[in-house]
């Protein structure tokens, strides 16, 4: 069975962030890996979007996009194809019946909806993507589909936490260069190193773009080998690939 969170703030909207429990891959790829851009079998990744697809809103169009980490927001109105998957990082929709699919192996998967207005929408936040204002311009997107940020409730689900996250001091130094307050989402590593914390920076451009509304899981990916995919362990461990989770959310028609 899929292994589904969900977030109290997103409550009667469709939705959850599934890690890598139940699903049929195997090896290196055990449970439910969901990406395409794996080495995994095809069918086998076909048949967990299907099980995650289902675990969520049966029946439904799920859409994810070819992510390229950046602030790139695309509005779906019809169903796309996996093979036509476009080059995007974020989507919003006002239409019942698609599904938004973010993939994440560390990155930050954010659910956003407007239940008064019908628009939902979902973002993938790596750090590049982050920087450069992907939860800005999804918002952004959903206003121009009626939303109002005001009442836009957003969740972060699983990702990469600060213990798991060591940065060097140049990385670090380019979020403070953006905006000196950013020091406060890295705190002191071994030496040449920093913590970072992303999670919160993430949460804290939502809270500056006027969101009122913001629920973090608190899932770190990379210290849960049993319950989530993470490619920076997968990376430390000397593995070949790495698996993919996902994040969906949507409207009943």
């Amino acid at each position: 069975m899929v292994e589904l969170m969900k977030a109290p703030t997103l409550a009667g909207i469709p939705h959850g962030f599934a890690g890598r429990r139940g699903g049929v891959s195997t090896g290196l790829y055990a449970g439910l890996n969901v990406g395409i851009g794996s080495q995994d079998d095809r069918a086998a990744v076909q048949r967990n979007r299907a099980l995650a697809r289902d675990a969520v809103l049966p029946g439904s169009c799920l859409i994810t996009a070819h992510q390229i980490h950046s602030a790139e927001v695309i509005t779906v109105q019809n169903p796309i194809s996996d093979d036509a998957r476009p080059m995007a990082d974020a989507f919003v929709t006002d239409r019942p019946g698609l599904l938004l699919g973010i993939l994440t192996a560390d990155c930050v998967p954010i659910l956003f909806a407007d239940p008064d207005a019908g628009v939902v929408g979902a973002a993938h936040a790596g750090w590049k993507g982050a920087l450069a204002g992907v939860t800005d311009r999804t918002i952004a997107a959903m206003e121009e589909l009626g939303a109002q940020r005001g009442t836009i409730r957003c969740a972060i689900g699983p990702c990469i936490g600060r213990a798991s996250y060591e940065v060097g001091d140049d990385f670090a130094d380019q979020f403070i260069a953006s905006d000196a307050a950013n020091a406060h989402f890295f705190s002191e590593g071994r030496p040449g190193h920093q913590q970072f914390d992303i999670a919160a920076y993430v949460a804290s451009r939502l809270a500056a773009a006027g969101v009122n509304r913001v629920e973090m899981l608190d899932e770190d990916t990379y210290s849960q080998p049993d319950r989530f995919f993470s490619y920076r362990r997968s990376c430390h461990l000397g593995e070949t690939d790495y698996g993919r989770q996902m994040s969906m959310i949507g409207l009943a028609g």
